[in-house]
């Protein structure tokens, strides 16, 4: 990395993490993409996927140390809460907070690519920066880093209730009220192929009961699961 302008990377690391790391490089590897090392060859050969797997127990392990010494819910709640709170949605939404995405080094083509394309980035690039945290910091450091980032939306997870699936949530529902199963039908497609996105509609009984867009036809579905849920609390 010689020659580079480390200085943007330090002062994310000090004003944002709130430290300087050690070895300024494992953070700039947690925030390089694998189609950057493809454009540069020559410059560059370690990308963050390495990192991210790292990171990933890491994420695991400390969530699930969290919840189990803190609630006394099952086995199969605790798994369901754990999932929502590493979820690549809030992962990703956590790495936006932060604000580290202009320092990302991809590709041309990844950085024109759809915002579902770069919000999975940015969650990959999350999981790789705990991996770096880890490696420079230690465990202790890495732990409080995501119990400040992560751990500290539990409440409003499980609040709102966001960490059950809302599909499988509305099924039970809607067998339980209406005595159907819901079904899907997409309502319209707009944009090019490569960046799509879906409107869906849940019906019960026949009837329109929500609606959802997304940039998937799932995410679409679950949105209109959503959208359905808060139908039927009103009723």
């Amino acid at each position: 990395m010689s020659g580079m302008n480390l200085a943007p990377y330090r002062e994310f690391a000090k004003g944002s993490l709130g430290f300087d790391f050690k070895n300024i490089e494992l953070l700039v590897t947690a925030l390089t993409h694998r189609s950057y090392v493809n454009e540069h060859r020559k410059s560059t050969s370690q990308h963050n996927e390495r990192l991210e797997f790292l990171g990933d127990a890491v994420l695991e392990l400390v969530t699930t140390r969290f919840l189990f010494d803190n609630y006394s819910e099952p086995e199969g709640i605790l798994t369901s809460w754990r999932s929502a709170l590493v979820r690549t949605e809030s992962i990703g939404a956590a790495g936006k907070d932060l604000g580290y995405e202009p320092l990302i080094r991809m590709s041309r083509g990844e950085k024109r690519g759809s915002e579902r394309a770069r919000d999975h980035i940015l969650a990959n690039a999350f999981e790789a920066l705990i991996g770096a945290i880890y490696l420079d910091q230690g465990y202790d450091v890495a732990a409080e880093f995501i119990s400040k980032h992560i751990l500290s939306k539990t409440e409003q997870i499980l609040n709102d209730k966001s960490w059950r699936d809302p599909k499988s949530y509305l099924q039970e529902v809607a067998q339980q009220v209406e005595g159907k199963t819901p079904s899907y039908k997409v309502l319209r497609e707009d944009g090019p192929d490569h960046d799509k996105v879906f409107e869906i509609g849940v019906f019960v009984s026949g009837k329109l009961q929500g609606k959802g867009s997304g940039s998937s036809k799932q995410a679409a579905q679950q949105e209109a699961a959503k959208d359905a849920l808060e139908h039927y609390e009103k009723r």
